[in-house]
């Protein structure tokens, strides 16, 4: 049972890097990046007339998650809910590592088509398609002086 703890060495010395000191200070004073704390990374690339999004949601169901297009702002949120508390009262877990709760991410859409997002998730991605909104070009008219 006790390999599966893990091992931390008292003297850190052959291992020491200040830049991940550095980092781990200011994970700690922040409480973390915006990725870290929304748990929901993604990537986006420019497409030409639209922008693809893949954020990446692994071990969510199709139900749990939610795209909400509203007042320009498009908000990703998924929900994992804890299995092992509903079915194992007993305690046999030697150790829980995976996260449960709700994660929520939001992305500004100025400039792009709201109703005409589309979204499919497999394989632990949910792939977005923003199309880009059509450039609006001002009428020009002459007026007609009095």
């Amino acid at each position: 049972m006790f390999e599966l703890t893990p091992f931390v060495h008292g003297n850190q010395l052959h291992t020491y890097d200040p830049f991940r000191t550095m980092e781990d200070l200011e994970n700690r004073f922040f409480g973390g990046t915006a990725c870290e704390l929304s748990g929901i990374r993604t990537d986006i690339q420019d497409k030409g007339d639209h922008y693809l999004m893949e954020a990446d949601l692994p071990g969510f169901k199709k139900d749990d998650i939610h795209v909400d297009v509203s007042d320009g702002m498009m908000t990703i949120t998924a929900e994992r809910h804890s299995e092992h508390e509903e079915q194992d009262k007993k305690g046999s877990y030697v150790r829980c590592e995976r996260s449960y709760g709700s994660y929520q991410r939001s992305f500004d859409l100025s400039g792009i088509d709201e109703s005409g997002v589309q979204a499919a998730y497999a394989d632990g991605v949910l792939k977005l398609t923003l199309p880009k909104a059509k450039e609006q070009k001002p009428e020009t008219h002459q007026v007609k002086i009095a």
